[in-house]
């Protein structure tokens, strides 16, 4: 179970709660990936681009979102492409 945050919205300590509420899992998948039989920097340069790819993948994301509003407010308008 990961602890939610403490309260809704924006707070102080927000980050740290998050971290201290992932902290588990994640030392948990390090520990499954070394007994494995992969090395700590290998996981740690894996980690770094899973998380640069999640972060292009929101990105592209969110221009597929605008550019899909943009054409249903073209449609709605009557206009065509």
């Amino acid at each position: 179970m990961i602890n939610p945050p403490k309260r809704q919205g924006e707070y102080l300590d927000r980050d740290i709660d998050c971290q201290e509420a992932m902290g588990p899992g994640f030392q948990a998948i390090v520990d499954c990936m070394l007994e494995a039989g992969w090395r700590r920097g290998e996981i740690q340069r894996s980690l770094r681009w899973l998380i640069a790819a999640d972060n292009m993948t929101q990105k592209e994301n969110a221009k597929t979102e605008v550019q899909l509003a943009i054409a249903r407010a073209m449609i709605r308008a009557g206009r065509t492409f």
